[in-house]
């Protein structure tokens, strides 16, 4: 019996902690400072989001270019409400690497943890 992580624990811990580095950069913006709560509590909260669902759709479908495209599709779409908020001069810096945490928890969730079992298989 594997005692693996499951993929979508494995995405919320990933997901989590690279949104929180992702959101922690922004100390390199001297504009960010009065508002670097937010960064980092939206950029750790887009993460977990994303990591949760990466990990449930690798759960469903096993296909490593399928989950790559689905992180990135997940992740450009909530960096782009960030980005709503935030102003469009800042798109750039943060549709990017949120887009890049996706196709990294994507590609992660698909190659490891462990996938969920039928109930008649744990007995």
């Amino acid at each position: 019996m594997s005692r693996s992580i499951s993929k979508p624990m494995l995405g919320l811990l990933l997901g989590g902690t690279l949104g929180l580095v992702d959101g922690l950069t922004g100390f390199l913006a001297p504009q960010l400072a009065d508002k670097m709560f937010e960064v980092i509590t939206v950029s750790t909260g887009k993460g977990l989001l994303c990591g949760l669902i990466m990990g449930l759709v690798a759960n469903k479908w096993r296909s490593l270019p399928l989950g790559i495209l689905t992180g990135l599709v997940i992740a450009a779409f909530l960096s782009y409400l960030v980005v709503l908020r935030a102003g469009h001069e800042l798109a750039r810096d943060i549709m990017l690497p949120g887009m890049l945490l996706g196709m990294i928890v994507g590609f992660a969730t698909q190659k490891f943890g462990r996938a969920a079992q039928p109930a008649e298989a744990r007995h």
